[in-house]
């Protein structure tokens, strides 16, 4: 529980509220340049291999939640991730090296996963069965899901000391499996090889020398075996903890041809992607999995609302440093699942992404501010369609933050000058885009513009609510039990913004001209 108390003490360090205080400020976004990219695809989330009874800290939180025992037909499942309009999963996890695929010429006995006491992790080698890859390649393909999958990079090697395993990769098994795949017609957009075996590991660890050249021979089958298909699917590895040693290694080892992104993990509740990543400019960044804190996070934190300062700040400052794909951990499992591991119901997290989502581009702009230090601040280009999107955190627990918005093409207030359209004609275009991209809006006037505002707040004020409030309403369920609309408020352009205490917000501008969004 020590990294719960260190978020909830970090936004709730003034513990006497006093009279609310005022700040004012204003916030220049330079539209005309892009100083980074995601994919179309930033967010992500992940589906783990642990079992029921993985447990820490006297509590097991995975329950049923697991690529081996989810339930698929689960229909708050599917409207979930349909919601995302193509969500990325990543399959993976520390027992990702112990997978075996029961198909083709598997020699090894294919059994579940269950506790024993020298294995890795707790826990003996597991299966997965054709069977119920075929059950979730359905799902997937109903969903409309884009699949990163974590293959198993230990098979065939041997434990030399403690941590430290040797010898050729076995690739023998994972060929078998991706044969399947291809045959099935299974659409996997990404393979990676291994799981948090970098640097010294967290449970094993493998020489990077090694791992490169186990990394060209895998890149050399996928070509081989996809040789047929119209579409190969991306080479991401090593999924594990950044080791600048490492990692530069593993660089040189395999070349400027195998690989197309390099994935690392974070679990710091701190600082995003670190920007000394960037050694092979031909393979781009991604967060491969990131839950905040590690060992499942920790309940009555990472499920409820105080979890989203970090959440949004951390997919704020990665988009920064060019980091292309954000996975969270987990979209079900644990106490940091996006999704409750018993109900399926969406936590308070599943919302901040879903507006991510939806309303975030993937150029990403500059933004400078002589406001609060406690208000963080981020600019994209807005999703789908013209303007540019703002993603507000204001840190402090008693400080409303007031803030104008300026353009730095001419550094005057973003007004209705800057548009060169008829009041009337924007305002049909703002109905339709908005109605385009899923969220929701009413009808606008025809004497001003507007702009949308969606204010993220916990109910009751109090941070570790497992509800959300959007403009002041809770985001609940349907009585169909369907994802609910988020509908923004409309506020005149002219005004300036309001953020009271401890609360996140995003802000669309439909009418900010902004020459990089194209």
């Amino acid at each position: 529980m020590e990294f719960g108390l260190i978020l909830v003490l970090f936004v709730t360090s003034i513990t006497a509220i006093l009279a609310e205080d005022v700040s004012y400020g204003t916030i220049v976004v330079d539209g005309t340049t892009s100083i980074a990219k995601t994919d179309d695809n930033f967010i992500c989330a992940t589906l783990d291999w642990w079992p029921p009874d993985k447990c820490d800290y006297d509590q097991c939180p995975w329950h049923y939640a697991s690529v081996i025992n989810l339930n698929l037909s689960h229909p708050l499942l599917s409207k979930a991730v349909q919601a995302f309009d193509r969500l990325r999963i990543r399959i993976g996890g520390s027992l990702q090296d112990q997978v075996l695929y029961n198909v083709g010429n598997l020699k090894s006995p294919c059994n579940p996963f269950r506790k024993v006491k020298h294995g890795l992790f707790g826990f003996s080698k597991g299966c997965l069965q054709m069977k119920r890859w075929d059950e979730l390649n359905h799902f997937f393909n109903a969903t409309s899901v884009m699949l990163t999958f974590g293959l198993n990079a230990l098979h065939g090697r041997h434990k030399i000391k403690r941590t430290l395993w040797g010898g050729d990769w076995d690739s023998g098994n994972a060929q078998d499996f991706i044969k399947y795949s291809i045959s099935k017609g299974y659409q996997i957009d990404s393979w990676e090889f291994g799981n948090e075996l970098s640097g010294t590991g967290v449970g094993a660890h493998v020489y990077a020398d090694q791992y490169g050249k186990d990394l060209i021979r895998l890149k050399k089958m996928i070509k081989e075996l996809y040789k047929d298909s119209q579409f190969e699917p991306s080479l991401i590895a090593p999924g594990g903890f950044f080791n600048q040693q490492w990692f530069t290694k593993l660089l040189q080892v395999s070349g400027s041809t195998v690989l197309n992104a390099m994935s690392h993990h974070i679990y710091n509740l701190g600082a995003g992607v670190d920007p000394k990543l960037k050694h092979g400019p031909w393979a781009s960044a991604w967060v491969g999995e990131s839950g905040g804190a590690y060992n499942s996070g920790g309940p009555h934190v990472s499920d409820t609302f105080v979890n989203s300062f970090w959440y949004l700040d951390q997919l704020g400052m990665a988009s920064k440093y060019h980091t292309k794909v954000y996975c969270r951990q987990t979209l079900i499992g644990g106490n940091y699942g996006l999704l409750n591991a018993t109900t399926y119901v969406p936590n308070p997290d599943y919302y901040s992404a879903l507006l991510w989502q939806r309303l975030m581009g993937k150029v990403v702009l500059a933004v400078d501010s002589d406001a609060s230090p406690f208000l963080r601040s981020y600019a994209h280009c807005s999703k789908g369609r013209a303007g540019v999107t703002l993603l507000m955190i204001n840190l402090s627990d008693k400080t409303k933050l007031v803030t104008d918005v300026q353009s730095s093409i001419n550094n005057i207030k973003l007004a209705t000058e800057q548009q060169n359209i008829s009041r009337k004609s924007f305002s049909c275009s703002l109905k339709k885009a908005v109605s385009g991209s899923g969220v929701g809006t009413e009808a606008s006037s025809d004497q001003d513009l507007y702009r949308e505002e969606y204010h993220l707040t916990p109910e009751n004020g109090y941070l570790q609510s497992r509800t959300m409030l959007l403009n002041g309403n809770p985001i609940q369920l349907t009585d169909t039990g369907n994802i609910p609309r988020l509908d923004p408020v409309l506020i005149n352009s002219k005004s300036p913004i309001s953020i009271t205490p401890l609360s996140i917000a995003f802000v669309v501008f439909p009418d900010f001209v902004a020459p990089a969004c194209g």
